[in-house]
């Protein structure tokens, strides 16, 4: 038998419905942000990864699928959203539309070869939000409001965010070489990633979950003596407009995420999650100011996050926060013979057109076997056609719970499911 991939899953049942429902929700908060939905294709150059994520990342290194296609291409599955979208945002000159900043999101499909555990597949799901040209920071307190929002309106509880800045440009670069001599005595103590880590992006050795408890990375130097006063006043001002709209947030200076192209604000998400144990992160983003301009467009501010959705959902489930779906259906159609068919077809196509969720039988049941097919179904109403009603054009619908019974013109069966169905409801 073909199984699925490793790291892969199936969707279909109550999760394909959890996951409809957690997806519409996104649509929905994403309206009220005036946010855009944006598209990019599931594989891209590859040289936009490497030169995008960065090629000291885990992400580049270690985890990405590449192939070769056959116009002899060196191509990726994409893992992650933000470098996609930036190329789409320089691609189709987004950067000279009237209307700025650009505010887009996106939900879909990324590929990471690594090891499959609880929450983490190789091929998952991520939203994700980007917003382009501006540098204001109330754009990121903006940007991180967003799954702050969604996850409270999900029903999760304890949102938490946990923020740092890293800086501009000159407060990174002094950052960068304070760590350098810091570690330099210590490069032999690290593990072997973070020794790799100290010539290419040291900052990344702070993001170490094998060393983050030795003594040495819990007394490295701290990115707040090193801001200049610019990067202190765009911390300082993403701070109080979190306080403006009363979001709980925690300065934490040993996070630095773990992608290279992240300047300003670095930020996380968490939500107390029993069973999750301390590992209640959710989502993580931050501010790229000089992203576009890495993959090859003009200096434009960047800021953004994503969120995974397999644990959100992991999330909902172990708080008991999805709803109880009952998967009623409206109207059950039920034709007594082969002759009643087309018009039972004929009605459901009416009846779908005009908004009721409808199903008719197409396994020739009999008649008892079809009022049980109207129970599993949860139905609410059920109509019968049989050669009276083929005849007379008067059909026969039953109140699936109450048994009651009604005769029905034809073309008064919408009026009377709009009346029924309303008062259902």
């Amino acid at each position: 038998m073909i199984q699925k991939p490793k790291g892969t899953y199936d969707v279909y049942g109550q999760y394909g419905k959890n996951l409809l429902y957690v997806r519409d929700l996104i649509q929905f908060v994403m309206e009220k942000y005036n946010y855009q939905y944006v598209r990019t294709p599931l594989f891209e150059s590859s040289e936009l990864f490497h030169r995008g994520v960065g090629e000291t990342t885990d992400i580049v290194s270690k985890e990405t699928y590449d192939f070769v296609d056959r116009g002899d291409r060196n191509m990726t599955l994409r893992p992650e959203g933000t470098a996609g979208v930036v190329r789409s945002f320089i691609e189709n000159k987004m950067y000279g539309e009237a209307s700025q900043p650009i505010k887009c999101w996106y939900y879909g499909p990324m590929y990471r070869y690594e090891r499959p555990q609880s929450g983490r597949f190789r091929e998952f799901y991520q939203f994700g939000v980007e917003v382009f040209g501006t540098s204001d920071p109330l754009a990121d307190a903006e940007v991180i409001s967003i799954p702050v929002n969604l996850y409270k309106l999900l029903g999760l509880k304890g949102i938490k965010v946990k923020i740092n800045t890293l800086g501009d440009n000159e407060s990174r670069l002094n950052y960068r070489k304070a760590l350098l001599d810091y570690f330099k005595p210590h490069i032999n103590s690290l593990c072997d990633d973070c020794q790799k880590r100290y010539s290419t992006n040291p900052l990344r050795i702070l993001d170490c979950k094998v060393d983050h408890n030795l003594d040495i990375m819990k007394k490295a130097p701290k990115i707040s003596d090193y801001l200049n006063v610019d990067s202190k006043i765009h911390f300082e001002m993403v701070q109080k407009y979190l306080s403006a709209m009363e979001i709980d947030y925690e300065v934490d200076e040993s996070l630095v995420r773990g992608l290279d192209y992240y300047t300003h604000t670095v930020f996380e998400v968490e939500a107390q999650v029993e069973g999750f144990g301390s590992q209640n992160v959710l989502c993580g983003g931050g501010r790229y100011d000089k992203l576009v301009e890495t993959i090859g467009g003009p200096s434009t501010c960047g800021v953004g996050f994503a969120t995974g959705i397999e644990r959100l959902i992991t999330a909902l489930e172990y708080e008991n926060k999805l709803p109880n779906n009952d998967n009623s259906l409206d109207i059950y159609i039920i034709p007594m013979t082969d002759t009643c068919k087309s018009l039972g077809i004929k009605i459901t196509n009416v009846l779908r057109m005009n908004g009721f969720n409808c199903d008719i039988d197409t396994m020739n049941r009999n008649i008892k076997s079809n009022f049980k097919q109207a129970d599993r179904l949860n139905t609410k109403y059920v109509i019968i056609i049989g050669d009276d009603e083929l005849n007379n054009n008067i059909f026969t619908v039953k109140d699936n719970k109450t048994k009651e019974e009604y005769k029905i013109e034809y073309n008064n069966l919408v009026d009377f499911f709009d009346d029924k169905i309303e008062e259902d409801v």
